[in-house]
């Protein structure tokens, strides 16, 4: 039994000197190298790009060296060799349990899981979880739907693992979950930020005072909004938090932890001793960005037998820093946690825009709602956007200038004059697990 009040899970591993750490991690690596080139589909890839395991004598060796691999790249493998690809790694008999990608962007992609990566999986979320503040006196209640993907399944186990009573309750009607949390006097909730904004809007409907409701603790995974300081504010304002822990992956990388946030909600600690983590030059993934330069996240998995993935380019974008956490963890963080997908990106009038930066503008205008949309559109031989944001349910004030107020926030974050038109309360669909806001009304090529 771990003391509560032990801010660490394994106080030897999370404060360990990042040298000595980076010092074993290279060892681990250059045998799992090894191992995934006795795989099909890294051998015929590696040695395409003229690289050899043998090469990689140093982390930098391993990143100007390696070529990376991509989704795209793993459904062509799946449909080539169904219905796991050629990179399992392990007998068919010797799966565990097979889980799938939510598939909302193409083809699902399939998981094959060895128990021993299941087993090993265990520690990584028992440390994450601990750092969030998740106890074994803690009841938690998931929001998550329990479907083929990895996500609910995985926060599940997180939970259980640190000796905490669960409540799986999974997809359910919405009044029903705000019911049980309150029956079941819940402190720790785990779902996607937009449906925790969405249930807080069923709770005002239906007279339930969020803001003093048991949960203490949200878990925060599936979208980028648990990283956003604004999202995050309004999160704790609605149901008087005392945390919000945001978690990051991919689908990909589970049923190990990539990233994840500690009490002190300082950004994503790199768990990079479980999945060594790379910030890269978007436009050269063999060049490694500077601290605190924004670039793209690259991922390898250090001990995965089953489907190990040896560079796994997930387009994510942030920046890292290694400037110790309050928490005195001694992992690199994400100070801004996951920025959004680089393939996520919309380019209107030469401008970066970002569907996080849009959230980030629009949480901060009091007199909005939880929820908006980005359409976008082809105006002549130029791509053009308009924000559509609905307005508070109890909102009286003046809707031009709430709308004044809204475009000036968007246009400031998003440095180009973008448009934004004020719709009705509950306008738009709600979504239990990710929301998708941007309506992409260009003509297909």
């Amino acid at each position: 039994m771990r003391d509560p009040s032990n801010p660490y899970w394994d106080a030897k591993r999370e404060t360990r000197d990042p040298k000595e750490r980076d010092a074993e991690t290279l060892g681990v690596l250059q045998a799992q190298l090894k191992r995934a080139y006795n795989l099909t589909f890294y051998q015929r890839h590696w040695d395409a790009h003229g690289f050899h395991p043998d090469q990689v004598k140093t982390l930098a060796d391993f990143t100007e060296r390696c070529p990376i691999i991509t989704k795209k790249m793993l459904v062509a493998d799946q449909a080539e060799f169904p219905p796991f690809g050629s990179y399992l790694g392990i007998d068919t008999a010797d799966i565990f349990r097979i889980h799938g990608s939510s598939g909302t962007s193409g083809t699902p992609t399939i998981y094959g899981v060895a128990r021993q990566d299941w087993e090993q999986a265990k520690e990584i979320f028992r440390i994450t979880h601990w750092a969030s503040g998740v106890r074994p006196s803690d009841r938690v209640h998931y929001a998550f739907p329990f479907g083929m993907f990895f996500g609910g399944w995985a926060m599940l186990m997180a939970a259980e693992e640190v000796g905490a009573t669960t409540f799986p309750m999974g997809a359910a009607d919405t009044r029903r979950h705000i019911e049980m949390i309150d029956r079941l006097q819940a402190t720790v909730i785990e779902a996607t930020p937009s449906y925790m904004l969405h249930m807080a809007e069923v709770a005002k409907e239906i007279g339930y005072d969020a803001v003093n409701s048991p949960i203490k603790i949200f878990m925060s995974g599936g979208e980028p909004g648990g990283s956003i300081p604004s999202t995050k504010k309004l999160l704790m304002e609605l149901w008087g938090l005392d945390v919000v822990s945001d978690a990051g992956t991919s689908s990909e990388m589970f049923p190990f932890v990539t990233n994840a946030e500690c009490r002190e909600m300082n950004g994503m600690h790199i768990y990079n001793d479980e999945v060594w983590t790379e910030l890269v030059d978007p436009e050269d993934n063999s060049k490694l960005v500077p601290e605190g330069e924004i670039g793209s996240l690259i991922y390898t998995h250090l001990h995965r037998v089953s489907q190990p993935m040896i560079r796994f380019a997930v387009n994510d974008r942030s920046w890292m820093t290694w400037e110790p956490c309050t928490c005195g963890r001694t992992y690199p963080r994400l100070p801004q946690g996951l920025m959004g997908r680089t393939d996520d990106m919309l380019v209107i009038r030469g401008a970066n825009i970002f569907p996080s930066a849009v959230e980030k503008a629009l949480r901060g205008v009091e007199g909005l709602g939880t929820e908006f949309r980005i359409r976008v559109s082809k105006q002549g031989y130029l791509d053009e956007m308009v924000v559509e944001a609905e307005v508070a349910p109890d909102f009286t004030g003046d809707r031009d200038a709430l709308t004044r107020r809204a475009t000036d926030e968007v246009n400031h974050h998003c440095l180009i004059r973008v448009p934004v038109s004020l719709v009705e309360p509950n306008t738009f669909e709600r979504a239990q697990l990710k929301s998708r806001r941007v309506i992409d009304e260009r003509p297909k090529e």
